[in-house]
């Protein structure tokens, strides 16, 4: 038995266009670069925070991985919601609370189902609300 969990450190994704796709992942705040390993295709690649990410071309039309659905924590949902709409980002599910924090979906250029969770400003508000209802109420 392993002394210790493993730890997931790659991620990729595949896209028709890996320019468009990578220009959603750049409006998260992620810097993606692009890369060709040896002869290989050129892809986009990321590193946060030990995971790499990267997007790489599809070989045909069907061969994306949009099944794929990704999750992200961000500072601000709200403006990251409206920084992607405004340049054309489809929110399938608006900002809500959730036991993870508040939550949204969206889809990014090459239809994968991202997921955006705000943790600690959920948290805050939580504790806040927590503190107006009387003591007697809790």
């Amino acid at each position: 038995m392993p002394k210790s969990s493993p730890v997931i450190n790659l991620v990729v994704i595949k896209a028709s266009d890996i320019d468009r796709a990578a220009g959603f992942y750049q409006l998260l705040g992620i810097p993606m670069e692009r890369h060709q390993h040896g002869s290989g295709p050129w892809h986009y690649c990321a590193e946060l925070n030990g995971l790499v990410f990267e997007i790489y071309p599809g070989q045909s039309d069907g061969d994306t991985s949009v099944s794929t659905r990704l999750g992200f924590q961000v500072d601000d949902l709200d403006n990251t919601l409206q920084r992607l709409q405004e340049h054309g980002v489809k929110v399938l599910r608006h900002k809500a609370t959730s036991p993870w924090g508040f939550r949204a979906v969206v889809e990014d250029f090459a239809g994968h189902r991202v997921e955006l969770i705000e943790k600690e400003k959920h948290s805050a508000e939580l504790a806040e609300e927590f503190q107006r209802v009387p003591a007697a109420s809790r």
